[in-house]
């Protein structure tokens, strides 16, 4: 019984980790950054990329970008290492945060990461 109730409990908080996109981001209110990459995380159930960029009102902030899971990533030519600390890059087309005390954009499907070669990738 006390393992049911422990998996139960997981499980709950493993569903409310994992969040709405409309909940979080306005798909109507897209942005495009260009900054420098300050950290990774290659994780499930989503891929983060904070990024060092100005933000609309030209603010420099360290901006948090929710992409698709790893799995997707892989799919659109991905790798782990794609994406490293330090690197240029540009998010073009992601939704803004509905919170706007929050840094943080979202990938849509129409979203790309733009590397310094000019190489394009999806980010879901």
């Amino acid at each position: 019984m006390k393992f049911a109730v422990a998996g139960v409990l997981v499980a709950a908080g493993l569903a409310m980790a994992h969040h709405s996109f409309e909940a979080e981001y306005d798909g109507s209110r897209t942005t495009t950054l260009t900054g420098i990459v300050t950290q990774v995380a290659w994780q499930n159930p989503h891929a983060y990329i904070f990024v060092n960029a100005k933000d609309e009102s030209g603010t420099l902030r360290d901006m948090r970008f929710e992409l698709g899971p790893p799995y997707a990533l892989v799919r659109g030519g991905w790798k782990k290492d794609t994406v490293k600390i330090g690197d240029k890059v540009t998010i073009e087309g992601a939704a803004v945060s509905k919170d706007p005390r929050l840094n943080w954009v979202g990938a849509m499907q129409t979203t790309m990461l733009v590397l310094a070669s000019g190489e394009k990738l999806p980010t879901r």
